[in-house]
C-alpha cells in the first residue's frame, strides 16, 4: 500500500512496527489491510510488551488434541485395510471408509483451518507463502479420500491426512515454545550495556538503565539520548528528536516541560526527573529505526533470503511436473506423486534453520555483553575482511589514566574547567573531570557547544572557555612533540596550559591485534601521532595507522576501502565516529559506563568484553557454517523424499512423518551445534 512508508517485523516477539500516512490511510483501513493478509492486529493503549512475552492462547493445544484424536481413531479403523478384509466383510470396509471421512472433517476444518486461511489471504494479495503448499497438500489428500470412498476404488488417505495435520501442529507447537524461550531470554536477560547518571544525596553516580525508576533525578550530557520520559528541572535543553521523528532541527524545552524518551541533548548537561520507567523495547525500536539501517545497496543479503526466495515456486513446478509426467499413463500414480511431493518437500526445516541458529547465536553474544541489532548482523560479522578502529575510548581505557595538569591553573580555573567538561561524555572530558575531582561545585554554564574531534566552546560563570585540541585552542599553532595526549585550555583568550594524559590500553588489545593475520587492520585517530611508537607493537603494518583524522576523514577512508572491495567493520566509541559507523558494512560502538548509546551502530560492545572480539568473529563464522550445514540437512531430507515422491511410490504416511522429523532434526542440530561452537570459543 503506497500510504505505508515503513514496516519492520520483530520475528521473535511477533510485533510489527508501522509508519503510515494517516491522511491517505486511516487506522481502520490499516487494520483491515492487516486482517486481509492474515495478521489481525491487537490494538490497546496498554503497554503490551510483558503480556506479549507470555505464550498466546490460540487453541493450538486443543487443535493438536483434536488432530491426535482423529489420527488415532482413523489409524485404528484403517487396520483392517492394512491386514486385508475378507470378501464376506467387505461391507465393513465401506463403513470404515465413511467413518474415516467423518474423523477427517474436524482434523481438516478445525485443526488445519489456519493453513487454508493463511494461504487464501496471501493468494488474494498475490503472495506465495509457505502455508500454500501445505494447504494444497491437505486439500488434495482430503479430496482424494472422499473420491476413493464414494467411488469405492480405494480406502483413501484419511490416516495420512490426519497424521499430516497432527505432526504439522506438533512441529508448530515445538517451534513456538522454542521461539518463546529465545524471545524471553533476549528480552529479560540482556540489557544494553548503557547506564545513566543519577543524582542521589548530591552525589552523581552511574546506574544501569534497568534500575532507573520513576522519581530518579538523572543527568543527561551533551550528545546523550534521554532513555525515559522525564520533566526538565535544570539547564538549557536543546533536544534533537531526529532519531524518533526524522526532524533534525533541535527543539528548545523550558523548565518543567516533559521531554519524551528518544531525544538527544545537543547543548549543556541537563537534569531531569523520571516520570515513566525506561522502556528497553522502546530503545530497541529506536535502534531499529530505518534512519539507522543500511541502505538496500549497502546491505548484504542473508543466506536464507538468497536460497529460500524461489523455494515455493520450484516446489510447485516439481509437483505439477510429476503430475504431468504420469497423467497420460497412470492418473492414480500421478495424483499420488503430486500429493507426496507437496507433503515431503516441506519448507519448514529450511525456514527454521536460519532463525533458530541466529537466535541461539544472539543469546550467546548477549551473555558475553555483545549486543547485536538483529540476526542479520551475525552474517555481516562473518563476512567482514577489514577492521578499522578508533583510538580514544575504543582501544584505550578511560578508567585508569595518568592525568597531569601543566601550566598556571588556579583552583577557580579548575572549577571553571570542571563545570565545562562535566557537560561532555567524551572520554578525555571524563578523565579531566575525574582528575579535578567530583567534589568540585559546578558553576552556571551557557552557550555550550561541542565540536566533534576538536573540543568544547562555552561560557562558565561569565568567562569564555575553549578546551580541547591544539587546533581549537592554539588557533593552529604547532604543539611540541610528546608521547602524551593533551587537552589545552584557553580562558578569556588567555592560554593557561594543558592536561597531559597518558593512555592505558584496554586489556586484551594484544589478542585483538593478532587479528591482522587474517584481517586487514587500520587505526584511525583524531589525536596527533604522539603514541605512534607505542602503538606499533599492535598495528605492525606500514600505513595501518592514520592520525589527526576528522570524523569526515574517517568516513571517507572507509568509503575508499569499500570502493576497493573491502567489507569493512568499524569499531568506535560512537561519539565522533557515528558517520563512520554508519558508512561501514558493520559498525560496533564500544561503551563503558556512560550512556553513549549510538543508534547508528549495528552492535554495542561492552568495554569489558573487548578482548573477546576475536572469539566473536570466529563464532560468527561458525554460526554461518552451522546454517549452511542445517540447510544441507534440510535439503537432504527433501531430496530423499522427492526422489521417491516423483515416482509415485512414496507412501504419503512416510512423507508426513519425514516432514516433522526434519523439523525436529534441524531444531536439535542448530541448538546443539551453536552451543558446542560457543563452548569451543570459550563464550560459555
Amino acid at each position: 500500500n503506497p500510504a505505508v512508508h515503513y514496516c519492520r517485523v520483530d520475528f521473535l516477539k511477533k510485533q510489527l512496527n508501522i509508519r503510515f500516512d494517516h491522511k491517505q490511510l486511516s487506522l481502520q483501513q490499516l487494520v483491515g489491510l492487516l486482517y486481509d493478509i492474515g495478521y489481525e492486529p491487537l490494538i490497546s493503549l496498554q503497554d503490551l510488551i510483558k503480556k506479549q512475552n507470555l505464550p498466546q492462547k490460540d487453541n493450538l493445544v486443543l487443535k493438536i488434541a483434536v488432530a491426535g484424536f482423529c489420527f488415532g481413531n482413523v489409524m485404528l479403523l484403517s487396520f483392517p485395510e492394512y491386514f486385508g478384509i475378507p470378501l464376506h466383510d467387505v461391507a465393513f470396509k465401506h463403513f470404515f471408509g465413511w467413518l474415516n471421512i467423518a474423523f477427517s472433517i474436524p482434523a481438516v476444518f478445525y485443526s488445519g483451518r489456519g493453513y487454508f486461511v493463511s494461504a487464501w489471504q496471501n493468494l488474494r494479495n498475490k503472495v506465495l507463502n509457505i502455508d500454500f503448499p501445505l494447504a494444497l497438500g491437505i486439500a488434495v489428500l482430503f479430496g482424494r479420500t472422499i473420491v476413493e470412498v464414494i467411488t469405492r476404488t480405494g480406502a483413501g488417505f484419511a490416516d495420512t491426512l490426519c497424521g499430516l495435520v497432527f505432526f504439522l501442529l506438533v512441529g508448530k507447537f515445538v517451534q513456538k515454545k522454542t521461539y518463546h524461550h529465545i524471545s524471553f531470554e533476549r528480552d529479560y536477560r540482556s540489557f544494553f550495556p548503557v547506564a545513566v547518571h543519577v543524582v542521589q544525596d548530591a552525589i552523581e553516580k552511574p546506574i544501569p538503565l534497568s534500575q532507573l525508576h520513576t522519581g530518579h533525578r538523572m543527568v543527561i550530557r551533551h550528545n546523550e539520548i534521554i532513555p525515559a520520559d522525564a520533566i526538565l528541572l535544570k539547564g538549557e535543553a536543546m533536544i534533537d528528536f531526529s532519531f524518533v521523528t526524522g526532524e533534525a532541527v533541535p527543539v528548545n524545552k523550558t523548565l518543567g516541560e516533559i521531554i519524551y524518551a528518544g531525544g538527544r541533548q545537543t547543548a549543556e548537561a541537563i537534569e531531569l526527573e523520571v516520570i515513566k520507567p525506561v522502556s528497553q523495547s522502546y530503545l530497541t525500536q529506536l535502534w531499529n529505526n530505518e534512519a539507522f539501517t543500511r541502505s538496500q545497496d549497502n546491505r548484504m543479503k542473508t543466506f536464507s533470503e538468497r536460497v529460500s526466495k524461489y523455494f515455493t515456486i520450484v516446489l510447485l513446478l516439481v509437483a505439477f511436473g510429476s503430475l504431468a509426467f504420469w497423467l497420460p499413463t497412470d492418473l492414480g500414480r500421478g495424483i499420488a506423486a503430486f500429493t507426496a511431493v507437496l507433503i515431503v518437500a516441506c519448507p519448514c526445516a529450511l525456514a527454521l534453520s536460519t532463525p533458530f541458529t541466529m537466535s541461539a547465536a544472539l543469546s550467546i553474544f548477549d551473555r558475553n555483553l555483545f549486543y547485536l541489532k538483529n540476526t542479520g548482523v551475525v552474517e555481516q560479522l562473518a563476512a567482514i575482511d577489514t577492521i578499522v578502529m578508533d583510538k580514544t575510548g575504543t582501544i584505550t581505557n578511560g578508567d585508569n589514566n595518568n592525568v597531569v595538569a601543566v601550566g598556571n591553573m588556579s583552583s577557580y580555573h579548575k572549577q571553571l574547567i570542571y563545570s565545562a567538561c562535566s557537560n561532555s561524555i567524551h572520554p578525555l572530558s571524563r578523565m579531566v573531570c575525574n582528575h579535578i575531582g567530583n567534589a568540585v561545585s559546578k558553576l552556571p554554564v551557557s552557550k555550550y557547544s561541542e565540536i566533534p574531534g576538536k573540543g568544547i566552546l562555552t561560557e562558565v560563570d561569565g568567562h569564555r572557555l575553549r578546551i580541547g585540541s591544539a587546533k581549537l585552542v592554539l588557533s593552529g599553532e604547532a604543539e611540541e612533540s610528546t608521547d602524551l595526549t593533551k587537552v589545552f585550555v584557553l580562558i578569556d583568550d588567555l592560554y593557561l596550559g594543558y592536561f597531559a594524559i597518558a593512555h592505558h590500553y584496554r586489556d586484551g588489545l594484544d589478542k585483538v591485534s593478532r587479528l591482522d593475520e587474517t584481517y586487514k587492520m587500520f587505526l584511525l585517530s583524531g589525536d596527533q601521532d604522539h603514541e605512534r611508537f607505542e602503538l606499533v607493537r599492535f598495528f605492525k603494518h606500514a600505513g595501518s595507522m592514520l592520525f589527526n583524522q576528522s570524523p569526515q576523514n574517517k568516513l571517507d577512508f572507509i568509503k575508499g576501502l569499500q570502493l576497493y572491495g573491502g567489507s569493512v567493520m568499524m569499531v568506535g566509541d560512537g561519539l565522533n565516529d557515528s558517520g563512520a559507523l554508519k558508512q561501514s558494512d558493520l559498525g560496533i560502538a564500544v561503551t563503558d559506563d556512560v550512556n553513549n548509546f549510538s543508534p547508528g551502530s549495528d552492535a554495542i560492545l561492552d568495554g569489558r568484553s573487548f578482548e573477546k572480539l576475536p572469539a566473536f568473529l570466529r563464532f560468527a563464522k561458525d554460526t554461518v557454517t552451522i546454517i549452511h550445514i542445517s540447510f544441507l540437512i534440510s535439503l537432504t531430507y527433501n531430496l530423499i523424499g522427492l526422489s521417491y515422491a516423483v515416482t509415485g511410490n512414496l507412501s504419503p504416511l512416510i512423507a508426513a512423518i519425514l516432514m516433522p522429523l526434519s523439523t525436529v532434526t534441524i531444531i536439535s542440530f542448530t541448538s546443539l551445534a551453536t552451543h558446542f561452537a560457543a563452548k569451543n570459543k570459550k563464550l560459555l
